[in-house]
């Protein structure tokens, strides 16, 4: 079933069914598609090694989080991208956001981390991406919305957006001790 994440309808999600793995698949391809313009090899062996890494990637997401939510995104009645969320008592992991390249650059990414944004807030919990350290137009992106650097984990960077409650929290001086002697 369908929901939808902006007033207009627009952006909606779907979960993930068993049917959708050629699309899926597609829309890791597309997200790979410049590092693989760099390699010597026929599109055969391209798209042999692509399909390895998808499933390696589904398979690494699904071991470290079990309950997560894979969800088809819509947009304007058509299949745009995939959004792969896994959810912890500590934090909401945004782990995977791929659009095609034909839906980029039209507000529904922003829509989608916007929703998580509002859910991260609701229940207190920091909502935490990994984005890789060339993809400049990303780290932009995410920075905008006020996530910020927590870990350099090599070719990657763990960012942060903490909710409201929290960072207010975090900044509050300790209570003044009350308890009175004797």
């Amino acid at each position: 079933m369908e929901r939808p994440l902006d007033e207009d309808g627009e952006v909606r999600l779907r979960p993930v069914e068993p049917d959708d793995e050629e699309f899926l698949l597609r829309v890791y391809t597309s997200s790979r598609a410049d590092e693989m313009a760099l390699v010597p090899w026929d599109e055969e062996r391209k798209l042999a090694f692509v399909r390895s890494q998808f499933e390696a990637q589904y398979a690494q997401y699904n071991e470290r989080f079990p309950d997560a939510e894979y969800s088809v995104i819509h947009y304007r009645g058509r299949p745009a991208g995939r959004l792969w969320i896994g959810r912890t008592p500590e934090q909401i992991r945004l782990l995977d956001i791929a659009i095609l390249p034909e839906f980029q650059n039209q507000g529904i990414g922003a829509t989608l981390l916007k929703s998580l944004l509002a859910e991260s807030e609701q229940c207190g919990l920091p909502l935490r991406h990994m984005v890789f350290k060339l993809n400049d137009a990303a780290l932009r992106f995410y920075q905008r919305f006020g996530f910020s650097q927590i870990e350099d984990v090599g070719a990657y960077i763990h960012m942060e957006r903490r909710p409201a409650a929290a960072t207010v929290e975090a900044s509050a001086p300790p209570p003044a001790d009350t308890t009175l002697p004797g």
